[in-house]
């Protein structure tokens, strides 16, 4: 690996299986049964499964009829995001105690760049082991960590040792560590892509490496140059304790499908209710509307529209997700709904100043 490639000391926590695992916490007589966060009802969709609904297949974003019939005795709880937010809240304090370069990716997961920490520990490793602790010590709940040279390999290292474990990839080891990786544990190559791989004779990070740029970019888009580089190592995106929105959505799953556009219309309304609260509270607005489409065989449809102009007015969301609506006929009974902004009024915020990048060689201590 070159040493001009800038070396940064990441980690990257997350819960095991956080939802889930708040409601074990809560209710000590769930400890050790197969739950699922989420709707039991024929509509509902699993949140979160405990690790003992995931031995028998359940998954998060199946479908409760599926994951019952997988786990007979699996046992629904309903969401309680007040509680899980407010324990993430307690958790971020104690990443604050050692950078204030936090990078949230969600409730239950978080970027750190510990390169110059406050505790003056110069051990990226040692750092992760505490905060581990300090977790498990003030929650009572158990969390994972990956820690590498760049948020992509030290995201893929938190996988490693689920749950209730960590990983290091210390710069002497990451190309070979790249190499081998099998391709579907890349961060960001989902099934269909890995299945598209395959046929292209991609299995490992090896294979990928052997293909040319011009080879990536022709059969995977935008896409290609990331993963040209991220097997090289090279992933030189920072923590940023403040992410920029990229878009703002609301949407709703109905109790029944839907088959008419007239018995959208009231639902619409909701939804753009919502997302109006939502962009009037980060003060946000949008150029490019576009409307969801979850029909009842899951397949999906989205229909977009730019404008000229930036919108954040519930009347105008709801006009032009109207006139999307309409733009051309349904496919089938309709399960849910969305409404999203995108292009918003941030595109300036996120023109950030880059800093001189910090250079060092590869005796770096993790």
């Amino acid at each position: 690996m070159s040493d001009t490639i800038p070396l940064r000391k990441i980690i990257h926590v997350d819960m095991d299986a956080f939802y889930a695992s708040v409601e074990q916490l809560d209710n000590p007589e769930l400890k050790g049964k197969p739950i699922a966060v989420g709707g039991s009802s024929k509509r509902g969709v699993v949140a979160a499964a405990s690790y003992e609904a995931r031995k028998f297949g359940v998954r998060s974003a199946m479908s409760s009829v599926l994951a019952k019939r997988k786990c007979p005795e699996l046992i629904f709880v309903k969401a309680r995001f007040d509680r899980y937010k407010e324990i993430s809240n307690s958790i971020r304090t104690i990443f604050f105690e050692y950078t204030d370069l936090v990078e949230p990716l969600s409730l239950d997961e978080a970027y750190l760049d510990v390169t110059h920490n406050k505790k003056g520990n110069p051990s990226a490793t040692l750092i992760a082991r505490e905060i581990r602790q300090r977790i498990f010590d003030e929650t009572g709940l158990t969390a994972s960590a990956g820690i590498s040279i760049n948020k992509f390999i030290a995201k893929v290292a938190s996988d490693m040792n689920k749950p209730n474990g960590q990983k290091t990839i210390n710069p002497e080891e990451v190309i070979q560590f790249l190499e081998d990786l099998e391709i579907r544990k890349f961060y960001g190559v989902g099934k269909v892509t890995a299945e598209k791989m395959y046929k292209l004779g991609i299995f490992t990070g090896k294979d990928l490496k052997q293909k040319t740029l011009e080879f990536l970019d022709s059969n995977f888009g935008k896409s290609g140059s990331h993963y040209y580089h991220v097997v090289r190592g090279v992933h030189t995106s920072e923590v940023k304790p403040h992410r920029i929105p990229k878009s703002v959505g609301a949407e709703r799953t109905f109790s029944e499908n839907l088959s008419s556009e007239i018995f959208m219309l009231e639902k619409l309304e909701h939804i753009a209710n919502e997302l109006d609260r939502r962009l009037k509270k980060s003060n946000l607005a949008g150029k490019t509307i576009t409307l969801k489409i979850k029909y009842s065989d899951f397949t999906l449809q989205t229909r977009s529209k730019t404008l000229p102009y930036f919108i954040a007015d519930k009347v105008l969301i709801l006009e032009m997700a109207k006139e999307l609506l309409y733009q051309e006929q349904l496919q089938n009974s309709v399960r849910l709904l969305g409404i999203s902004l995108a292009n918003l009024n941030t595109e300036n915020k996120a023109a950030e100043t880059k800093e001189d990048a910090v250079y060092v060689q590869l005796k770096f201590d993790f």
